[in-house]
């Protein structure tokens, strides 16, 4: 848009506030189901979250009150297991990640000046999805058929000869579903921050907390697919017997671990980022200055995401692995400080500098940074492998874990939650009862944990139900099961005080901390549009400079003041410069995310109980309802009911050929990529370590099908391309019969694959080679189905005149996905046939 452009001044504020609600609103009764608007969602998350913080702590409790004596029989070990494995999956699964995307759908549109995130159904499914998976996960205790592995269910303790019951089937179901909810938040956050920030929002000038969330959902996009692989491949050896992690079968346990700890370890930092986002957002706040050194925090972030992914086996220093690897990941696990004591130096800098003032979320700030601070001097610790040997599987670790985890999340978390209470309630918080929770909550959480290091240095391990007396450890755990119950009740208090701040607590002035962040020029509590005109930035500091802005941006004085066409718009602006670049218009409220993910709940339900002809019913169903879906998006009447934009406004997105659309399929494939490469991980690394694995003399796959399948994908892409590129010149002659024709191609491939597998003749449950080969068919034959059915909609589109040369940019959409199966196919072919036929069977 340039800058001369004009902007609409309504005459009437409160008409225009009438108008935007009638668009923007959210509806009641059964219709709320359908909401999709971000506050909403954030908001559900997070009391999601919560609940599942309760369950999580109340098994915590029985944990605690199982060890606090020596012989108890308080639990019986079946049950403490249980209980123990829920405990972790709990916490680090269905609270952590989902407490603090849900924060982040909550504050993000607010603080980059956005109405909504820019894919905001993918956002109602990521709930349905945490929500019914939770559910299903959790209703495994009341059933007393919880898994009881740990919540890193290593093999072969989760394989079924040692794990028969449905508890490790309801871990891995339940998890991957819930990994979807992940992957969609992930998808949509990184989209939101790099496309839909406000006029003139470089990325020099975003918010601290926005870079956090960009490397945070970056980290999931990239981590969390190596877990899905690994449960999809646990389950598939549980279920019909693909020997995955046998090793008499040519299968190896330790790539359970490797392949749960590239996503384990990451995850660390993906909580830690979020929460170091609150502090970094806080701590100018009530210092009263700008923060000293942002870009050297900018740069710690991206530091620190990237060497996040080179310390898995810093989990797995005691499994064998060469010596030369140990010092590696030891190395890597100490240079990980570093972008971390930056951070920590910089808000110490900052509070020298300036005049902090000691509010309540401030007491929950240094409470963090004491205790992350003693975690991350024990982290070092552990990054010595002789140390390491020594306390490895002990409480020591367990300790440090809690030190780390709780006091770099929920303490920045519970300081985040007192800081923008004002802006979810309109309501000030009680210092009084906030104070008395937090030091109950500091002191029993020390008196818990620090205790538990010197019980693991005296050599207590971490997954024993029970104790005797002669091992010296009974007053340690007496004095931190104690411990645990004062954290309790400081947590209850702070639940307590929460509870009745929306009922009693004292109305809040507008900006109530004199903030910087454009979140608090909104209303307190916000409407579901946020701003009823979109302002400009000029600084790192917005509210700072022009304390009226929230006068005039209700006041309609400022961008997209116009409703009176039906869309709700929002600006599509440059990654880079801010600048804005289109018009992005967002779908409004629908049952189809529900829809979608009630049909995958029923999946998860009939994998469960093996009634796999019903779960495959179901697929197809949820894949209808996403089909569906779909097709209401784009030049879609309900998508976009009237085309027509201000004089000197930019294009709607739907008319130009770099949408939302393609950055979400660019993301998604990022995502794809990572569960692919972790699949190669897995084939070479079978291949070279394990010592059973039977590599055949000949290759079982047919190598002239696979060349003819690979020939169709590749002339369908390239096809695929020349119809993009005349779309880009405006040309849209003979695109529906083009269309078809790609398509066409693609269900060639299909077939030609279907028929590599059938005559193939794989021994899947007998040897880990033709399961990991049948798995990686599988996985190149559903993109090609994936990629044809893509293609045969957009055909039908032209058809209904939702994509023509005025509405161009759905078939590149679809063409990056094409260019994704066309490279990975031919990786798949040189991997499984070439270099087998090369090397000779052996690596």
């Amino acid at each position: 848009m340039s800058e001369t452009a004009q902007t609409a001044t309504p005459q009437d504020p409160q008409r225009l506030h009438e108008d935007m609600h009638e668009v923007w609103g959210n509806p009641r009764g059964l219709k709320a189901l359908t909401i999709v608007n971000h506050t909403t969602l954030g908001l559900r998350f997070m009391v999601t979250g919560m609940v599942f913080f309760l369950i999580g702590g109340i098994l915590a409790m029985l944990v605690r009150t199982q060890l606090a004596f020596p012989d108890q029989e308080f639990m019986s070990p079946e049950i403490y297991n249980q209980v123990f494995t829920m405990h972790g999956t709990v916490m680090m699964f269905l609270f952590a990640i989902p407490m603090l995307e849900g924060l982040a759908i909550y504050m993000i549109p607010k603080m980059i000046g956005a109405r909504d995130l820019v894919c905001p159904r993918l956002t109602s499914l990521g709930y349905w999805c945490y929500l019914f998976g939770g559910i299903i996960l959790t209703s495994s205790l009341f059933l007393e058929m919880a898994p009881d592995s740990g919540w890193f269910m290593y093999t072969p303790l989760s394989s079924g000869e040692f794990a028969p019951g449905p508890g490790s089937d309801f871990w891995l179901l339940g998890i991957t579903f819930i990994e979807i909810s992940a992957l969609s938040a992930g998808v949509e956050l990184v989209v939101s921050i790099l496309r839909t920030r406000t006029r003139g929002m470089s990325l020099d000038k975003m918010p601290l907390f926005a870079w956090y969330i960009l490397a945070m959902a970056l980290m999931i996009v990239v981590g969390f697919p190596p877990l899905i692989l690994a449960s999809v491949m646990l389950e598939l050896e549980r279920a019909v017997g693909m020997p995955f992690f046998e090793v008499a079968a040519g299968g190896d346990p330790i790539l359970w671990q490797h392949l749960f700890w590239l996503f384990g370890h990451p995850e660390v930092y993906i909580i830690f980022l979020p929460a170091a986002g609150i502090v970094s957002t806080l701590i100018p706040v009530f210092a009263g200055r700008p923060i000293v050194g942002y870009r050297w925090v900018v740069v710690a972030i991206i530091v620190t995401g990237f060497i996040s992914f080179g310390l898995w086996v810093h989990h797995m220093f005691t499994v064998g692995i060469p010596q030369l690897a140990q010092a590696f990941f030891s190395a890597a696990s100490m240079l990980v400080a570093v972008p971390t004591a930056i951070q920590v130096f910089v808000w110490l800098a900052t509070l020298w500098l300036g005049r902090p003032v000691m509010k309540l979320p401030m007491l929950w700030v240094l409470g963090f940074l004491i205790i992350f601070v003693c975690g991350g001097l024990t982290g070092v610790m552990l990054a010595l492998v002789p140390f390491n040997w020594q306390v490895h599987d002990t409480h020591f670790v367990v300790a440090h874990m809690h030190y780390v985890l709780v006091g770099g999340m929920l303490f920045p978390l519970m300081a985040g939650l007192y800081y923008w209470l004002p802006l979810f309630s309109g309501r000030m918080p009680s210092e009084r009862l906030g104070r008395w929770g937090f030091w109950l909550t500091f002191l029993g959480f020390n008196a818990t944990f620090l205790i538990m290091h010197w019980t693991g240095l005296l050599g207590m391990p971490r997954r024993i139900y029970t104790y005797e007396t002669a091992m010296g450890w009974d007053i340690f755990n007496l004095l931190s099961s104690i411990g645990g119950f004062v954290m309790s009740a400081g947590i209850a208090m702070v639940l307590l005080d929460i509870a009745l701040h929306f009922r009693f607590g004292r109305p809040a002035p507008r900006n109530p901390w004199n903030a910087d962040t454009l979140e608090w020029t909104t209303s307190m509590p916000p409407s579901a549009y946020n701003f009823a005109s979109l302002p400009r930035v000029d600084s790192r500091h917005p509210l700072w400079d022009d304390p009226d802005l929230p006068r005039t941006i209700a006041a309609g004085q400022h961008d997209l003041a116009v409703i009176d066409h039906g869309r709700r718009e929002l600006w599509g602006s440059d990654p880079l410069t801010g600048k804005v670049r289109e018009i992005i218009h967002l779908p409004g409220n629908s049952w189809w995310p529900l829809f979608a993910a009630l049909a995958l709940a029923v999946v998860c339900v009939c994998l469960l109980v093996r009634l796999y002809p019903l779960a495959g019913f179901a697929t197809l169903v949820a894949a209808v309802f996403l089909l569906r879906w779909s097709w209401e998006n784009g030049a879609h009447p309900r998508a976009a009911p009237d085309a027509r934009v201000q004089p000197g406004d930019p294009p709607l997105h739907s008319r130009t050929m770099d949408g939302p659309g393609l950055w979400a399929m660019s993301i998604a494939l990022l995502a794809n990529g990572s569960f692919f490469l972790s699949y190669l991980f897995g084939w070479f690394y079978l291949w070279t370590v394990s010592p059973e694995w039977s590599m055949p003399d000949t290759t079982p796959l047919s190598l002239p099908l696979m060349v003819l399948a690979g020939v169709a994908l590749s002339v369908g892409t390239l096809w695929l391309e020349k119809l993009v590129r005349g779309l880009r010149r405006q040309h849209d002659h003979g695109l529906a019969s083009g269309l078809f024709m790609v398509t066409a191609l693609g269900g060639a491939q299909v077939a030609l694959l279907i028929g590599v597998i059938w005559q193939a003749d794989l021994a899947a449950t007998e040897t880990a080679h033709d399961a990991v080969l049948l798995l990686g068919l599988i996985y190149v034959l559903l993109h090609a189905a994936l990629g044809a059915v893509l293609t045969l909609l957009q055909g039908l589109r032209v058809g209904y005149g939702y994509v023509s040369a005025e509405a161009p940019y759905e078939p590149a959409v679809v063409a990056r996905l094409w260019r994704y199966n066309l490279v990975v196919y031919w990786i798949v072919v040189f991997a499984t046939l070439v270099m087998p036929m090369w090397l000779g069977g052996s690596a």
